[in-house]
């Protein structure tokens, strides 16, 4: 089994004249190459009236650029037998390609080529609205996404986090197309840049071909950083929403110390215990809402007592203070009331008593478990390594594992206090009024 305290072999990171930041991960005995181009850019970066951009941008970047027609860039990875694809997140966006070895060198002539110069035509443009509205449209039909925007929106009432990275349905029918080549041309550039390559390539020639094709596009992209502030929820708010299904859903959810927060690790600990995994030491692949776990304290207290048929808590470490939520969806014939009742009692528990001893090394067993697959495979690798590297230096992944493999049971109980306040929470119920949803 691989490390568990980061990447297990050498990694060589430099920052480019134009400013893009570079890493590199060779790993002789991997088969692929991984190419990640991060970009300091996502929703966080939006305001009323063009939420959703970052999103759009993103499809925009594979309709073409100087040397790939529309529709090439996605065949010329196929080709050579790889794969790619892109995510729009809050703090950020990343496009990546997994390759065979040998054709290590065509994603790199790709991202370069887009980097800057990305096809924005205004048809192209506009036919992309109508995916992203339908792809919106889609979402919407899952009582999920609808509990966890509305819950966000009662949450923020300044700050960005308010919106998800695929915005307001107005705002992407009415955006002009001019707003979206404005904003990549904008933000998008070396200074806002991470690439990262990882797996079966020769550092020093991996090199040579980063500065040849990278180093002379134009240094451009302007400051990414957020200076509203979110002032601290005082007095528990509620929402009440409608609509297709047939079990109710409620979620709740309070504000969270970023990634920079000592408060994280401790964080990440309860999330571990409510939920079964936490995202950033976890055997899940990518950045995605945690599963369910049969072992975790909400899945014992609610599925398995019969009152729930899911459960859930969800904390993803972001720039800025966010939020750690907890999720059930009822099971049949039983009382929303009910469910809410049991995800706080869980909550109070740890308030008052913190873990129990079994509960404390289960966690940090399976968190360190955890730690030791992040790197499986050049894919994971780039994305981690990515994720790491976006958010400062490398070496915080070795001290945040080892900030929450040393977090105490009292320690995990007064951050359960600090955190887990009944008059600091945010609560959305879901109501079925019957007929399908997805």
């Amino acid at each position: 089994m691989k490390s568990s305290l980061g990447f297990p072999g050498r990694v060589y990171r430099q920052r480019l004249a134009n400013g893009l930041d570079v890493i590199l991960a060779p790993d002789h005995q991997s088969p692929t190459v991984s190419s990640w181009v991060w970009y300091h850019v996502g929703s966080v970066n939006e305001h009323p009236g063009i939420t959703g951009v970052s999103h759009w941008v993103e499809h925009m970047m594979f309709q073409g650029s100087p040397h790939y027609r529309k529709g090439e860039i996605d065949r010329a990875i196929f080709a050579i037998g790889g794969t790619s694809n892109a995510f729009t997140d809050n703090d950020f966006t990343a496009y990546f390609a997994t390759v065979p070895k040998e054709h290590w060198a065509v994603p790199l002539r790709i991202e370069s080529d887009r980097m800057v110069d990305a096809r924005m035509e205004p048809k192209d443009s506009n036919r992309e609205r109508v995916v992203i509205l339908s792809e919106r449209e889609g979402n919407e039909n899952r009582p999920e996404f609808r509990v966890e925007e509305e819950l966000h929106a009662l949450a923020f009432r300044h700050h960005p986090y308010r919106w998800d990275p695929l915005g307001f349905a107005g705002d992407m029918a009415h955006m002009p197309t001019s707003a979206v080549a404005d904003y990549y041309h904008r933000f998008y550039g070396p200074r806002n840049g991470l690439l990262v390559l990882t797996g079966g390539f020769d550092a020093s020639a991996a090199l040579r071909q980063i500065r040849s094709r990278f180093g002379r596009i134009e240094s451009r992209g302007d400051p990414t950083g957020v200076s509203d502030t979110e002032p601290a929820i005082r007095g528990s708010r509620r929402g009440h929403l409608r609509g297709p299904g047939s079990t109710p859903l409620v979620e709740v959810g309070w504000r969270a110390p970023a990634f920079g927060d000592r408060r994280a690790a401790a964080t990440m600990l309860l999330d571990q215990l409510l939920g079964g995994e936490t995202s950033l030491f976890s055997p899940q692949p990518f950045w995605s809402r945690s599963t369910e776990h049969p072992n975790s304290l909400l899945y014992r207290k609610l599925v398995r007592a019969g009152l729930a048929v899911r459960a859930s808590s969800d904390y993803r470490p972001r720039l800025y203070p966010g939020l750690f939520t907890l999720e059930a969806q009822a099971a049949s014939r039983v009382a929303i009331e009910t469910v809410e009742d049991a995800l706080r009692a869980e909550v109070r528990r740890l308030r008052r008593e913190g873990p129990s001893p079994a509960e404390w090394a289960d966690a940090r067993t399976i968190i360190a478990r955890g730690a030791q697959l992040a790197y499986e495979g050049s894919t994971r690798s780039g994305f981690r390594l990515g994720f790491f590297g976006i958010n400062g230096p490398l070496s915080r992944e070795r001290e945040l594992l080892r900030q929450v493999l040393r977090v105490s049971r009292s320690e995990a109980r007064l951050e359960a206090e600090r955190l887990f306040s009944e008059e600091s929470s945010v609560t959305v119920r879901y109501e079925p009024t019957g007929g399908p949803a997805e």
